[in-house]
């Protein structure tokens, strides 16, 4: 069996145009289309890079305390779910919970000022 270090070092050291040519060669030899492990395999060579250019569209809005302002923060918490009284005093308390999840960025910046400003302290992920 190769030694596996070794044959990440040599790959590493070939051109943008040699590493096309090995995939060619490849896709022939094997019968198998490269384009899925090319398209997973360059954000991994590119790092964070790769990364910071794809920027979250979707987050989670995740209440992680009432901050001692337990009322301010249900009243804050029914007013964006539109649950019920016993519903929302439950999340609050039931703290850290979900209050949205899969949210615009915008829309998770606006939940996440207006429960600060009731006294509860949100996270977003």
């Amino acid at each position: 069996m190769a030694d596996i270090a070794k044959l990440v070092e040599e790959l590493s050291q070939l051109t943008v145009l040699e590493a096309a040519d090995l995939a060619k060669a490849l896709e022939e030899a094997w019968g198998v289309s490269a384009a899925a492990a090319v398209a997973v395999a360059a954000p991994a060579a590119g790092g964070d890079a790769g990364a910071a250019a794809e920027e979250k569209t979707e987050f989670d809005v995740i209440l992680t305390g009432d901050g001692g302002k337990k009322i301010n923060v249900i009243k804050e918490v029914r007013a964006i779910t539109g649950l019920g009284l016993a519903e929302a005093k439950a999340l609050v308390e039931g703290a850290p919970k979900a209050v949205k999840e899969g949210a615009s960025k915008a829309e998770a910046e606006e939940i996440k000022k207006k429960i600060e400003e009731a006294g509860g302290t949100v996270e977003l992920k």
